[in-house]
């Protein structure tokens, strides 16, 4: 590869992804601290003190599958970004996304069974490979698309989750029928509800062997998230493909498009994200309703503050493109999959039981210490690293890997 190629690099692009990468910790933090149940049901796990509850509060309206929807979206830019860039080289596009893809699905089965249950990367590889299908559709048709699988999807979980909703009230109702309230009874005594999480808290505080070896046992969670995921992850990837080729990932529209999509996105999204996590607390974070609102009735504000943060993080990039902190950020986004494994192995060996032993000992609050704590490492070390060096270590492994031999490292 060339220098000029090795430089000709999107800074929108990269600083999108260094945003995205570290809003994702905020949130997968609970996961690496806390039991499965913490992440989904706060009522559970990581404390009951109204700094616990205020700080599931603020992650539910503002970053709960927001940055994870950023990241899915920057995905599908540069899927379309190296697919462009192969063709141009008359190299075989398939071969170069397919390979990339192969080698991402077995760095992220390996994070799954080695470092961390919540990889996303062997997801996105699956995803990726079907996404590829649709690369050479032009970006209208490609957001049309990616609405309709989206509202199926949302349409399938409002089914699902409103249906056990209305079993419920049906349930509580003075003089209800007997055959509802048996049947609500046996949805609540569905094993995969149960909230006993003491096999969980015992395995994740022991020692790296019985971590791994329970894994392999649940390997099944890992192939299962592709079906459950894909009417979400597919066409944000789609969203992405269209937003990268017409212009709007790349910084290329005007201020005042931005600026509205913002406005017309975010307001609507913060305020029905407030009202369902509100509503959710004022339940007592009743089980059923916690489930609805997390899977179902949040897919439409996610998507909606996912688009949203995207044009004000856009604005605020091409606003300060010369200053240190987005230069660090973009720095941080470059190197994203050295960023996000090592996180994935920071906190973990802080958490689990082989490490510093703290799993299930903190509540929800106190984890933003250890988040602000990785954002630094973040911002600190990418942007030296990438002075002297072309990609980060992970990146230039994949890319080495995937190219079938050693890429330029030393800058």
């Amino acid at each position: 590869m060339s220098g000029q190629a090795l430089a000709a690099r999107h800074i929108t692009l990269d600083a999108l992804r260094g945003f995205a990468v570290m809003g994702i910790l905020a949130m997968n933090i609970v996961a690496f601290a806390l039991p499965e149940w913490a992440y989904v049901a706060p009522g559970t796990y990581g404390g009951d003190s109204f700094a616990d509850r205020a700080s599931w509060l603020f992650s539910f309206i503002f970053i709960d599958g927001k940055m994870r929807g950023l990241f899915s979206l920057l995905f599908g830019a540069s899927m379309a970004l190296i697919i462009g860039r192969a063709q141009a080289k008359g190299e075989s596009p398939a071969r170069v996304h397919y390979a990339r893809m192969f080698w991402l699905l077995l760095f992220g089965f390996a994070h799954y069974l080695f470092i961390w249950w919540g990889d996303i990367l062997f997801l996105y590889a699956v995803i990726g490979c079907i996404a590829y299908l649709f690369h050479k559709w032009e970006a209208r048709r490609l957001i049309i698309w990616a609405l309709i699988i989206y509202g199926l999807g949302f349409l399938l979980y409002a089914l699902q989750f409103g249906g056990l909703q209305y079993l419920q009230f049906a349930a509580s109702l003075p003089g209800a029928d007997a055959e509802t309230v048996k049947r609500y009874q046996e949805v609540l005594a569905d094993p995969q509800l149960s909230l006993d999480a003491s096999e969980e808290i015992a395995a994740y505080a022991g020692g790296y062997a019985g971590i791994v070896a329970r894994r392999w046992n649940e390997v099944v969670h890992l192939l299962a998230l592709v079906p459950q995921s894909i009417s979400e992850t597919l066409p944000l990837m789609m969203l992405g493909m269209a937003l990268k080729k017409n212009g709007f990932l790349t910084g290329e529209w005007a201020r005042a498009d931005y600026v509205g999509w913002a406005r017309k996105l975010l307001l609507p999204g913060v305020a029905i994200s407030a009202a369902l996590g509100l509503w959710i607390a004022a339940t007592g974070f009743d089980m059923i309703t916690t489930l609805a609102g997390f899977l179902a009735w949040s897919m439409v504000p996610r998507l909606l503050m996912t688009i949203g943060y995207a044009s004000l993080l856009i604005l605020l990039i091409k606003d300060r493109a010369a200053s240190g902190l987005i230069g660090r950020v973009a720095a941080a986004g470059q190197a994203a999959f050295t960023n996000y494994l090592g996180t994935s192995i920071l906190m973990s060996t802080i958490f689990y039981g082989y490490g510093l032993g703290l799993y299930n000992q903190l509540g929800r609050a106190s984890l933003w210490f250890f988040v602000f704590g990785a954002w630094a490492l973040m911002l600190l070390w990418s942007r030296p690293w990438l002075a002297r060096f072309h990609y980060g270590p992970l990146e230039w492994l994949w890319r080495s890997l995937a190219r079938g031999s050693l890429q330029p490292f030393r800058k």
